[in-house]
């Protein structure tokens, strides 16, 4: 099979499957990882793919372009088995942050219904208007910039009012890790240092994320991943990241 017909076919396997692995493609295809990873980088060069850690997706897979209103309605079912898992490590009494997230839209959910005395800051209006129907959950407002597309506050304004509290826990939204350097992505500067304030002002720091999300990563870095305390997913990742996980001290719910 010559380069360009196994390029082609590798496309097919992206666009049927949504992602790949280089050890896999190897073995399909019976060549080297490495002339895999060759392929891999002249797919995204050509704008077919993004190459991630151990494989490739493609690159529409995941719709982080989009509006916060359009994600709302985006792997719901996913984000509930997250919102409950996370639901399950918060204590009575404690102050809590929740990040701008759709993930953690759904665990406002939880906590507009649940019977805990909680203190809870927030910079994304969808989830302070789920607090506010919850007459034990003093719900507060970061304010700063407005940014439409997100629904909420991000910027210095923002990050003054954070850096003002001490947060027992933080749970944090991704776009996605950097499985090369360890570090959790996001896709702008202003998001990133309000998620960095958060983080700096928590004992406890959770990144709150699908599993798609392992093999993906965006621009802006805005935490290492050994300065979490966990990660919490719907489905656990592959073996080897799991390892690495666990080499860096990061606990998997």
């Amino acid at each position: 099979m010559f380069i360009e017909e196994r390029q082609i076919a590798i496309e097919k396997v992206l666009r049927e499957q949504g992602k790949v692995r280089t050890r896999e493609l190897s073995e399909m295809f019976q060549v080297t990882e490495d002339c895999i990873r060759k392929d891999l980088k002249t797919l995204e060069n050509a704008g077919k793919l993004k190459r991630t850690y151990g494989g490739a997706i493609l690159s529409q897979d995941y719709p982080l372009e989009r509006d916060v209103i359009d994600r709302r309605n985006y792997h719901v079912d996913r984000k509930m088995v997250i919102a409950a898992k996370a639901m399950t490590l918060i204590k009575e009494r404690e102050a809590i942050f929740l990040d701008i997230s759709t993930t953690n839209i759904e665990l406002a959910k939880l906590l507009a219904k649940s019977k805990m005395q909680l203190t809870v800051v927030s910079n994304m209006i969808d989830i302070l208007q789920l607090l506010a129907q919850n007459p034990k959950i003093t719900a507060i407002g970061t304010g700063g910039i407005m940014y439409p597309t997100v629904n909420g506050f991000l910027g210095s304004a923002a990050i003054q009012v954070i850096r003002q509290y001490s947060f027992d826990r933080a749970f944090m939204g991704s776009c996605g890790i950097d499985m090369m350097d360890h570090t959790v992505t996001t896709l702008g500067v202003e998001d990133g240092l309000t998620k960095k304030a958060a983080i700096e002002s928590s004992r406890h720091k959770y990144a709150v994320m699908e599993r798609e999300k392992f093999y993906f990563n965006e621009s802006y870095k805005f935490t290492q991943l050994d300065e979490l305390d966990g990660i919490i997913t719907d489905e656990f990742p592959d073996q080897s990241v799991q390892d690495m996980l666990d080499s860096l001290g990061v606990t998997l719910y």
